[in-house]
């Protein structure tokens, strides 16, 4: 059941990718976290101010609300979103584990004004030797090596 406080949530949002938008910070994206029915952390899309490709709206208030919460993980937080998550942002908030995503528009209606995210997709599906990108194996073993170590390291912080 979406609540008066949801709407309030995706609202500022949504200001938040306009914020961003007119301040000339990136694309028109935003988003805020939510815990307990409080804004913990804000963001809006800062890739070309910063020169940063991953400084979307998700990332930057995921990045923000940790650091907050202190921990790696959004437990009981809900994420609200001008937009449906690109892969990499749909990616962030799956590692950070939040209980809910409220979007505004759709990844269709972005695609709509330049900011279509489908060949990632698609580049996801095809075989690695396959991609657009070159992706080259190199020192496999070698790297198997500390795969190894992690395995019995005693006091590591599974997520």
């Amino acid at each position: 059941m979406i609540t008066e406080k949801d709407k309030q949530f995706i609202k500022r949002a949504i200001e938040l990718s306009e914020k961003g938008m007119d301040s000339h910070a990136g694309g028109p994206f935003g988003a805020v976290i939510v815990k307990n029915g409080e804004i913990i952390a804000e963001g809006f899309n800062q890739v070309t101010s910063s020169n940063d490709p991953t400084a979307h709206a998700e990332v930057v208030a995921i990045r923000k609300a940790c650091k907050q919460l202190d921990s790696f993980q959004l437990d009981d937080c809900i994420i609200y979103t001008s937009c449906e998550p690109c892969p990499m942002c749909l990616g962030a908030i799956y590692w950070a584990r939040p209980k809910a995503v409220y979007y505004a528009c759709t990844k269709e209606d972005a695609a709509e004004i330049g900011f279509d995210d489908h060949f990632i997709y698609d580049e996801i599906d095809k075989n690695i030797e396959n991609r657009n990108i070159k992706f080259i194996n190199l020192d496999r073993e070698e790297g198997r090596k500390v795969f190894k170590k992690w395995e019995t390291k005693k006091g590591r912080v599974d997520y």
